[in-house]
């Protein structure tokens, strides 16, 4: 017997789905039922390797982290990875199958994939009580529907109720609630059970008209208006969305420690991959990370992160363009603290040969670190544990790029050279004692009064977050009328609302 289902669908991209998504499962696993998450096919450059060494998106390993269950390829059978404009690499049940333009993809490849995406919810709806699954843009875009296998194909395939959320706080929720619904062809239609309205500032008696109306117009209910809050944004899937320059990670509100703050400056370079591994950093009271793309603003920086990225010869190109590259090189030989992770790791190096991502051949990179790295068709996915600085440290790697070290000081299976620090290891500063004695080797070189918080647990932190979501869905939505729809699914006799779908 199949448990039940929930499609988490949006008005837009970023609406809120996956946070909305972790939200229900923490929610649901506090209430004893055993859940889990599920993204049929994820765009994003934040990932994330399962135990069994599978990559899937980091939304849908937070999820499974909200519904305490461990992360699995099924969770997010389809990841894809924009390598440029118009391709991606298309990564299938955890594994690399190769690159492909968006016109190929939805020209025959997405509707070929739709049978596994089918099974891998079976098979995780015969497991678990409940699996809560995200959509990803809008399920009204009709240009996609023909091959769409993650907002209606797989609600409908699947006979998932869906659930529209939409961000309140951009304006126009309500035309977009109806438009959404309007949009769609009459079999689609079927499967909309209803609206939450997202990121609600203000009095909601003064909202409540306008969701009485929408009810008489489209015969569906609002299941709940969450309230705006800070600091939930976590694990995003596709980058963030502003523009980058100048833009600060959410930080812990905790005064510093010691007489002074640390600044962190993140070189916002294209494709980035992965910049939540700065997450750790921007959690710790004292410690304000900005993303910036000038070499002015590395001048009072107290550490430069270069982060991953999936194009690290492309990225080279821009810090070069930029001046970057030339400040990176006078912060090492002033010895001031710099650390690239995975690309940024592999930029700071000698030399790059690379057939496999850019096909650029050798291309010299920045000479800071004795590294040179070469491009394997093989990607690296592994989950090491080690020790630097001595602490425990636990990470998790995915890359092309194979490094051979000659030289320097091991840290993390990459080196040291100086004040400049190089490891593929992301998620390497999510484990405390180690972040901890990183910043204080920081705070030292850099000359800041800087102590880190004896008691910061990221972990708990995380945990925290988690837990902030599950409160919003237990007290801001109808959990009873909710849970009908994940049991039961979407209400009977819905109306067709015109003018539906284009032929």
């Amino acid at each position: 017997m199949n448990g039940g289902g929930l499609l988490v669908a949006g008005t837009t991209s970023d609406a809120g789905k996956s946070v909305v998504t972790a939200g229900i499962c923490r929610w649901l696993v506090r209430r004893g039922v055993k859940v889990a998450p599920f993204k049929a096919q994820n765009m994003s450059l934040n990932s994330f390797v399962t135990r069994e060494g599978a990559e899937i998106g980091r939304a849908q390993a937070m999820q499974a982290q909200a519904s305490r269950v461990e992360p699995t390829a099924l969770m997010n059978p389809v990841l894809l990875k924009p390598g440029g404009e118009k391709s991606s690499q298309v990564v299938l049940m955890g594994r690399p199958v190769g690159e492909m333009s968006a016109r190929g993809y939805h020209g025959g490849r997405q509707q070929q994939l739709l049978g596994t995406v089918l099974d891998c919810l079976a098979e995780l709806r015969g497991t678990y009580d409940a699996v809560i699954c995200e959509g990803a843009g809008s399920p009204a875009e009709i240009n996609l529907r023909r091959t769409d296998i993650v907002n209606m194909g797989i609600a409908r395939n699947a006979r998932l109720p869906v659930l529209v959320v939409g961000d309140i706080d951009r304006g126009g929720v309500f035309a977009s609630f109806f438009g959404t619904v309007a949009l769609l062809s009459p079999e689609d239609q079927e499967f909309v059970a209803g609206f939450l309205v997202n990121k609600f500032r203000g009095d909601v008696s003064l909202l409540e008209p306008g969701l009485d109306m929408l009810h008489g117009l489209t015969g569906r209910r609002t299941y709940g208006v969450l309230p705006f809050r800070h600091g939930l944004g976590i694990d995003e899937e596709d980058g963030l969305r502003v523009s980058l320059r100048g833009t600060v990670r959410e930080s812990n509100v905790a005064p510093p420690v010691g007489e002074d703050v640390l600044r962190v400056a993140v070189c916002a370079v294209p494709l980035m991959s992965n910049f939540t591994d700065v997450d750790a950093l921007a959690a710790e009271p004292g410690v304000v990370v900005r993303f910036v793309d000038r070499p002015e603003e590395l001048a009072d920086a107290d550490l430069v992160v270069v982060p991953g990225t999936r194009g690290t010869v492309r990225a080279l190109e821009w810090l070069r363009e930029r001046g970057l590259a030339r400040a990176l090189v006078r912060r090492a030989v002033e010895r001031r603290p710099t650390l690239g992770i995975c690309g940024g790791f592999q930029i700071l190096g000698e030399r790059i040969e690379d057939e496999v991502e850019s096909r650029a051949g050798e291309v010299p990179g920045l000479g800071i670190l004795p590294v040179r790295v070469r491009f394997a068709r093989e990607k690296t996915l592994t989950r090491p544990v080690g020790d630097a600085l001595g602490e425990r440290v636990e990470g998790y790697e995915i890359h092309h790029g194979v490094a051979s070290v000659d030289g320097g000081e091991t840290f993390l299976d990459g080196c040291r050279v100086g004040q400049t620090w190089g490891t593929h290891w992301h998620g390497s500063l999510e484990s405390d004692g180690f972040r901890r004695a990183f910043l204080r080797e920081v705070a030292a070189a850099a000359g800041r009064r800087f102590v880190p918080a004896p008691d910061t647990s990221f972990a708990a932190l995380r945990e925290e977050q988690l837990d902030r979501l599950g409160d919003l869905i237990e007290q801001h939505a109808d959990t009873d009328a909710l849970w009908r729809l994940i049991e039961s699914g979407a209400p009977q006799g819905l109306p067709f609302i015109p003018p539906g779908a284009p032929a």
